[in-house]
C-alpha cells in the first residue's frame, strides 16, 4: 500500500473519530487512541499526532464537544444529547476511576517484569530491586530497594532515581526507565526528557521502555544513544483482574491490549537478556557523539524542532547550523 498523503490521514481520522464517538458516545483520549491509532483495519490507523489535530479542528468547528471529569477530557459529537453523554460518562467513570487509583500498582507490574527479566542475565550487575514478591500477592504496592542517585561524583537531584541502573564491561552503566502508561512516548513527552536527563547527570546509556513509542520517537533519539523497547501492552496487577476486564472490554475504556500479570513476556526478556547487553556498546558511542544536542533538550534549552533538525544533519554529515524552518 502507497504511503498516506497528510491529508490523506487526516480525512481517515475524521471519518473514524466520528465513526468512534457515535459508537461510543463519549470517550476519553486514549480510548479514542486505542481505538483509531492502535486498532483497525489495514491502511485505516492513524498515528496520535495527527488524531489530535484533527480532533482540535472538529473542536474549533464546534463539531465535537468536550466534557472535563476524574481529571480528563472526555470527547463527544455535538449533536449528542447531553442528557445521553452524561448517562454514559458515568457509566465509565465507574471503571475509569478505579482504574486511575490503581496507578502506582499499574506502574510497578512493568517494573517487576523487568526486573524479573534482569535477574536473567547471567551474573548481571544492576541495581533495584524487589525483595518481596512471594510475600504477598500483587493487591498491594511491594517495597522496592530503589538503584543510587549518584555514580562517583554524579547525582540526580532531590530523590530523583531511575528504576533500574545496569553496567556492563563493554558500555559502562545503563539507565533504564519503565512506563507502563497509556499515551504513546514521542519524544518531547516529559517522560522521555526526564530519562534523558537523569542518565546524562549519571553518564547512563539511556533505555526507555514503554508501551507505544511510535517511529519519529526511534528516527530521531537511536541516533543519540537512546534504547527503546515497545511492550505494546499495558501490565496489569493479576488481583484486578475483574477491573482489568471491565477497562478492556470494547465498550467501555477499550484498552484491549491490558495483560494481567508482572511476568516478562518472551520479547521482553530476549530483549533484556540478549539485544540490550548486544547493542549497549554501541548505543554509548552515540550517546557520548550527542550529548552536547541532549543536554540542552532535556532541560529545555533547546526546543523539540531544533533538537530534530540538528540531529537529522549530524547523522548525515551536514552543517547543523542551517536555519530551521
Amino acid at each position: 500500500m502507497a504511503k498516506l498523503s497528510r491529508d490523506e490521514r487526516e480525512a481517515i481520522a475524521e471519518k473514524r473519530l466520528l465513526s468512534v464517538l457515535a459508537t461510543a458516545t463519549i470517550a476519553n483520549q486514549r480510548t479514542l487512541e486505542q481505538k483509531i491509532s492502535d486498532a483497525g483495519p489495514y491502511g485505516q490507523r492513524v498515528d496520535p499526532h495527527v488524531l489530535t489535530d484533527v480532533r482540535k479542528r472538529l473542536m474549533k468547528e464546534g463539531i465535537i464537544g468536550v466534557a472535563s471529569s476524574a481529571g480528563s477530557p472526555w470527547f463527544f459529537a455535538s449533536n449528542t444529547s447531553k442528557a445521553a453523554w452524561e448517562a454514559r460518562l458515568q457509566i465509565l467513570l465507574a471503571v475509569y476511576q478505579p482504574y486511575l487509583a490503581i496507578a502506582g500498582r499499574i506502574g510497578q507490574a512493568l517494573e517487576i517484569a523487568t526486573y524479573r527479566a534482569l535477574s536473567e542475565i547471567p551474573n548481571a550487575d544492576f541495581e533495584g530491586r524487589f525483595k518481596e514478591l512471594d510475600g504477598h500477592d500483587d493487591s498491594t504496592m511491594y517495597k522496592k530497594e530503589e538503584p543510587t542517585q549518584h555514580i562517583g561524583t554524579r547525582s540526580l537531584k532531590g530523590d530523583e532515581r531511575l528504576d533500574f541502573i545496569l553496567r556492563t564491561a563493554n558500555a559502562g552503566p545503563i539507565g533504564i526507565e519503565c512506563k507502563n502508561v497509556r499515551h504513546w512516548m514521542y519524544p518531547h513527552v516529559n517522560e522521555i526528557k526526564d530519562t534523558l536527563r537523569k542518565c546524562l547527570a549519571l553518564n547512563a546509556v539511556p533505555v526507555l521502555i514503554a508501551r507505544r513509542i511510535p517511529y519519529v520517537t526511534f528516527a530521531v533519539l537511536s541516533h543519540c544513544g537512546l534504547i527503546i523497547h515497545q511492550t505494546y501492552n499495558q501490565l496489569f496487577p493479576a488481583a484486578d483482574a475483574t477491573l482489568s476486564a471491565q477497562v478492556a472490554h470494547k465498550t467501555m475504556l477499550g484498552y484491549h491490549d491490558i495483560r494481567t500479570t508482572n511476568q516478562p513476556d518472551a520479547r521482553l526478556l530476549k530483549f533484556i537478556t540478549q539485544n540490550l547487553p548486544s547493542i549497549a556498546a554501541a548505543a554509548r558511542q552515540r550517546f557520548e557523539g550527542h550529548k552536547d544536542l541532549l543536554e540542552p533538550f532535556s532541560n529545555g534549552e533547546m526546543n523539540y524542532v531544533e533538537f530534530a533538525a540538528r540531529v537529522l544533519r549530524r547523522s548525515r554529515g551536514q552543517n547543523e547550523d542551517f536555519p530551521t524552518r
